[in-house]
């Protein structure tokens, strides 16, 4: 059809111009036209995120629920894997799918020198292992869903002499966000990115809002409305902010209120907000150290704060939430698992649950029973409503990694490479023990009978 009616404005527009003119008019007209048909081939939607799709950490809500069935119980490197693929650079980010794309989010590292790393860690007021480097490069990098083919590997920042990170850690751990056309990529202080995913374009970038990690950055974004919300706690600085998701303007920034340990190495955290509605609004959930905090998404106001009553900092879980209420893990110090209802008011503390709670892997709420493994691999079961012990048992490993309901099962991968499935309940049953020889730091993505699942090495796809 485009063809047509521009051959059509040519004739009518130039048909009684000189023949050079003509030309002229004709190529600047062509030009023209060209280049709004590039424009509105860049504004149509490519499609809408439909219940195929995995546009964030942890699925569609964020909750680590995949509406599937028919997905595999036993692999190996041998077994039900369709296709493996090599990830280049080093991180430990989820994938996130869309369409036929899944998106990873790397880093390209240059060691420092070793002169180099003992002059700026003079600076370290902590006592971590940590990972230092002459420069870094932060990429967004896209996989064809079906075969696994690399499609984008889209430069977004490179940074010389970044920040240490702990050796645990890397450069490139939040997982990045996709809506109908862009996806978002956060590192922390390093800065947020968007690309327009059909193209591998890069559309925005901002590096404006910076704190010191000490350990790198951790906390992935939550899109609400029109921004793009994230979590910046550092040892100096503490607040959360929001990007037009469009821009990549500052939309709004809010520093943490509550009252925090003195000691600098206690006020880090790199939560990761949620969004849930209370009394006909949403409002963003945003864990950091000692409170969580209550905001509103258009204006970044703080609506409340709820204290932990002990320590806790350095905090990664996600919250999970049904009915009001939400379920949480404080971090390092004096962990615990805390049961928040909301209302009317400020929120209140229903139960709290000190035994085995988890400073990296998120919690998971399956119908009445909420699960979560412990960094050294204890699983533990509580009654959701009462906070009641059901069962506590070790599965073994060490996990970063959280755990996924998919096809009435729960998958907990850990950092030697071993996915422990296991079948929901108030009684421990294990279903089966499943090893790759890689490492696993990111959890997975769920969908279509698919489990994609990104080791330290590669992004596999395990189907029956």
């Amino acid at each position: 059809m485009f063809p047509c009616v521009c051959e059509e404005l040519l004739n009518v527009t130039y048909k009684h111009q000189p023949p050079m003119k003509l030309f002229r008019c004709r190529l600047a007209t062509q030009r023209f036209l060209f280049a709004v048909l590039l424009t509105l081939v860049w504004t149509i939607p490519v499609f809408q995120l439909t219940a195929g799709d995995w546009p964030q950490w942890r699925g569609r809500d964020g909750q680590g629920h995949a509406d599937v069935g028919n997905v595999p119980l036993h692999w190996s490197p041998r077994s039900h894997v369709k296709w493996r693929s090599e990830t280049p650079g080093r991180g430990w980010s989820s994938p996130v799918i869309a369409g036929t794309e899944i998106w990873l989010t790397t880093a390209l590292e240059t060691p420092a020198k070793p002169d180099d790393a003992a002059r700026r860690l003079k600076a370290n007021t902590g006592d971590q292992p940590l990972n230092l480097l002459e420069r870094v490069e932060l990429r967004a990098i896209c996989f064809d869903r079906d075969f696994g083919k690399l499609r984008h590997n889209v430069l977004l920042m490179s940074i010389a002499e970044p920040q240490w990170v702990h050796t645990l850690n890397s450069y490139a751990s939040p997982s990045p966000i996709a809506d109908e056309d862009y996806l978002y990529c956060h590192f922390g202080t390093f800065g947020t990115a968007c690309v327009h995913r059909a193209s591998g374009q890069l559309v925005w970038a901002n590096n404006d809002l910076q704190v010191m990690h000490e350990n790198g950055p951790g906390g992935s974004p939550v899109l609400v409305g029109n921004v793009i919300a994230f979590n910046l706690d550092g040892s100096d600085k503490q607040f959360i902010a929001a990007l037009n998701k469009r821009t990549g303007q500052l939309a709004w920034r809010t520093n943490r209120s509550g009252e925090m340990h003195p000691n600098p190495q206690l006020k880090k955290s790199y939560g990761t907000p949620i969004v849930m509605a209370n009394n006909g609004s949403e409002q963003i959930i945003s864990p950091g150290s000692n409170w969580v905090y209550g905001y509103d998404p258009d204006t970044g106001k703080e609506l409340w704060r709820v204290g932990y009553g002990e320590l806790g900092f350095s905090l990664t879980p996600r919250p999970v939430y049904r009915n009001g209420t939400f379920f949480m893990a404080t971090g390092f110090g004096k962990s615990q698992i805390l049961a928040i209802k909301l209302g009317p008011e400020t929120p209140e503390v229903v139960w709290r649950f000190n035994r085995g709670a988890p400073t990296m892997p998120s919690p998971l709420l399956v119908d009445n029973e909420l699960y979560f493994v412990s960094d050294n691999g204890i699983l533990t079961c509580l009654d959701a409503a009462s906070g009641k012990e059901n069962f506590r048992e070790r599965i073994g490993g060490n996990f970063c990694a959280s755990p996924t309901f998919a096809g009435g099962r729960i998958y907990f991968s850990n950092r030697e490479g071993s996915t422990y499935v296991v079948a929901p309940g108030t009684t421990y049953k294990l279903l089966a023990e499943n090893k790759l020889p890689e490492g696993i730091f990111a959890s997975p993505a769920i969908v279509d009978g698919a489990i994609y699942l990104r080791t330290d090495k590669a992004l596999y796809r395990l189907q029956e």
